[in-house]
């Protein structure tokens, strides 16, 4: 009976998400959903580190409770990532982005002078905003606008980007004294830990072993928790990092959903605030449109033209998420570059999602578990992670876009001999990383493509959208000027 039950379940879950015609298995991709959770579960701590000012000196009292924002956190994600998984079948996670949170904490309410209530509540119109532009179809017809080139390159500046926050967090990379960064000191234990990790990692990848990144997850982990019990917890000193929690289960704090307001309108102005619905719109949407892009080309979801079919419904997921993220004080929830760890592992529909959106859940009440991974755990996975996105420039030459030539020969990347295509793609791939910024690096290629089609007086070439989408980047990136120098902004 137990053998036939678990049959019918395997093929309600194969109707329902098709693991054979995705190429994948339940395993697989269960094992891959683990793999994203464990990869971007520390949102689970840092959102509710910056939106209490835990450790900011002059802010303390002024914050979220901690408690509040980590069970809205974990709240968010789980529901958001499992209808994104069973509403897309695609192997997508969202959480409250990190980024969007600081501005709230930091410019909003810090610098600004804002109440988080009146802070969220600008959270929420943004993803309002959003969402009527995915029920429009204009945000679709975006995306769809951008020259091919460009989307790889977006792909491409994504992993190096997720492989900067491995080598950074890990401490593999650190801030130079001469340099903006340097090799980190190769004589302290987490990074031995982190190279012993990669080591592992790579190791199993090497063997063609599935759960790669998993295990070395894992492995690290339980490494970093021996080395921190022999040197009497001295080797990781983070509160709860590389070591057994001393209680596991906590209460949840609902306290903060609903609690938002539009007091904005009156504190800042009207025309202020809507320029910051405008900056944080910005922001989100084209956060969403990188990874979308970057993580669907690895899964194979992207199409010959570089568009992901079904596309409005992974956005109006996102769009919904970003208000549910302002609705309960969490920021604005969007789908996280992250997610590329889950297909990296072999990941490749919903189910990915659903396991990775559940194991949020139980975090409510045992939150303090998965703070036991420390930061030069995941590395090895981001590492991995951003390598399989910068391949993606490197394709065979029969997945070429159809008349792409060079001296004869079809081109199966981005060819960065023609200005107008190799120096915004350089520029997006460039800026994303140095900046810590997806929308940054994405706005700078987008301008810098506009203006040079425009100066080549190929005018034709540049599809309207383009226009538009340059033009806000541009005020978008002027927006700080504006209101420095401008009295009515």
């Amino acid at each position: 009976m137990a053998t036939m039950a678990a049959e019918v379940r395997g093929s309600a879950l194969e109707r329902r998400f098709r693991f054979a015609e995705q190429g994948t298995t339940l395993a697989r991709d269960t094992m891959a959903g683990v793999t994203t959770f464990i990869v971007m579960s520390y949102i689970i701590f840092l959102n509710p580190i910056i939106l209490s000012f835990t450790g900011v000196k002059g802010l303390e009292g002024k914050g979220l409770p901690f408690n509040g924002v980590l069970t809205a956190t974990c709240v968010v994600a789980g529901v958001m990532t499992i209808i994104m998984g069973l509403y897309t079948n695609r192997a997508y996670a969202i959480a409250p982005g990190l980024g969007l949170n600081a501005v709230v904490a930091f410019q909003l309410v810090a610098t600004e002078g804002l109440s988080f209530p009146a802070a969220m509540g600008l959270i929420l119109l943004e993803g309002a905003v959003v969402t009527v532009f995915v029920l429009t179809g204009l945000r679709e017809q975006v995306m769809r606008a951008i020259p091919l080139e460009l989307k790889k390159a977006i792909a491409i500046g994504i992993g190096l980007f997720i492989a900067f926050i491995g080598l950074f967090d890990s401490g593999l990379v650190a801030r130079g004294t001469g340099t903006p960064v340097t090799l980190g000191s190769f004589t302290t234990w987490p990074i031995l830990v982190t190279i012993v990790g990669l080591v592992i990692t790579i190791g199993l990848r090497a063997r063609g072993f599935r759960g790669d990144l998993l295990v070395g997850i894992i492995g690290t982990t339980i490494i970093a928790t021996l080395i921190n019990w022999g040197t009497n917890y001295t080797a990781f000193t983070t509160p709860g990092v590389a070591r057994w929690p001393s209680k596991i289960v906590d209460s949840p704090n609902w306290s903060l959903f609903g609690n938002f307001n539009f007091d904005a309108f009156s504190k800042l102005g009207v025309i202020s605030a809507l320029v910051w619905v405008f900056a944080l719109f910005l922001s989100d949407f084209f956060d969403t449109m990188g990874t979308l892009v970057g993580v669907g080309k690895q899964a194979g979801y992207l199409d010959k033209n570089g568009d992901l079919p079904d596309m409005k419904k992974p956005l109006l997921v996102d769009s919904l998420a970003a208000m549910a993220g302002g609705a309960s004080s969490t920021s604005s929830a969007t789908t996280y570059i992250e997610s590329g760890a889950g297909v990296g592992a072999g990941g490749r529909t919903g189910w990915v999602a659903v396991i990775a959106g559940a194991l949020f859940l139980p975090f409510i009440f045992i939150a303090p578990l998965i703070g036991m991974v420390p930061a030069q755990a995941t590395a090895a996975a981001l590492i991995i992670v951003g390598y399989l996105m910068i391949s993606s420039l490197t394709e065979a030459e029969e997945d070429a876009e159809p008349g792409t030539k060079a001296g004869g020969i079809r081109l199966a990347g981005i060819d960065f001999h023609d200005l107008a295509i190799g120096l915004p793609a350089a520029l997006v791939i460039i800026i994303m990383p140095l900046t810590y910024s997806i929308t940054n690096g994405i706005g700078f290629g987008f301008i810098a493509y506009t203006l040079i089609r425009a100066a080549g007086g190929e005018w034709r070439k540049i599809h309207p959208l383009m226009w538009a989408v340059s033009a806000a980047f541009t005020l978008y990136f002027f927006v700080p000027l504006l209101q420095t120098h401008v009295s009515w902004i």
